[in-house]
C-alpha cells in the first residue's frame, strides 16, 4: 500500500475536516482527522490493517481504548497475532483491569493507536502495559499530527512510527 492510497481513502471517508476544532489535550486546530469516520469505513480499515501488518512482525498487539480497538482487531485478523486492550482507566466492576486480554510477563507488545498529537494516551497505555508485565518499545499510529508525540514517547523509551504525518495528509490536496 502506498501513502497515496491511504490518503485517498481517508479523504474519501471524509475523515479530514477543516475549521476550528478543540483537541483532546485542550489545544485548538484548523483541521481535524475524524478517527470515527475512518475507523468505521471498511476500505480504510483494510488498508490500515495491511499497513500495520507489514510493520508489526509476530509481536503481540495492544490497542488503546477506544480508538485503537478497531485498528488492533483488524490487524490481529490480518496477521493472526493476538492482542490486548489498554484501557484509559480502570472500571470499578468485574476484573477492574487496565489491560484486558492475555498477557505474559516479559511479552513484547506493539501498541496501535489512531492519531497521535502529544502522544500522552499512547504513553499512558505503554505505562499500563509495562505495569502489567509487557515489554513495549514501539507505538504505531495512523496519523502523527507532529505536535510533540515523538518527543513525548521518547521520554518513555518508545519509538513512534506513523503510517502518515499531518504534513503528508494535508499537503496531498
Amino acid at each position: 500500500m502506498t501513502n497515496e492510497e491511504l490518503i485517498a481513502a481517508l479523504r474519501d471517508a471524509d475523515a479530514v475536516k477543516y475549521g476550528e476544532f478543540e483537541l483532546s489535550h485542550g489545544g485548538t486546530s484548523d483541521y481535524y482527522v475524524d478517527k470515527y469516520l475512518f475507523e468505521t469505513d471498511p476500505h480504510c480499515l483494510e488498508l490500515i490493517a495491511r499497513a500495520f501488518a507489514e510493520r508489526v512482525g509476530e509481536k503481540k498487539l495492544a490497542g488503546v481504548a477506544l480508538g485503537g480497538v478497531p485498528l488492533v482487531a483488524v490487524t490481529s485478523v490480518e496477521t493472526g497475532n493476538p492482542y490486548v486492550i489498554a484501557r484509559k482507566q480502570q472500571k470499578d466492576y468485574g476484573t477492574a483491569n487496565l489491560v484486558e486480554g492475555r498477557l505474559t510477563e516479559g511479552e513484547e507488545v506493539v501498541v496501535l493507536e489512531d492519531i497521535a498529537t502529544t502522544g500522552q494516551s499512547a504513553a499512558d497505555a505503554v505505562e499500563a502495559l509495562r505495569d502489567a508485565g509487557a515489554t513495549v518499545n514501539r507505538v504505531l499510529v495512523v496519523v502523527d499530527r507532529e505536535e510533540g508525540a515523538t518527543e513525548n514517547l521518547a521520554e518513555y523509551d518508545v519509538e513512534l512510527e506513523s503510517l502518515l504525518t499531518a504534513t503528508e495528509l494535508l499537503d496531498a490536496e
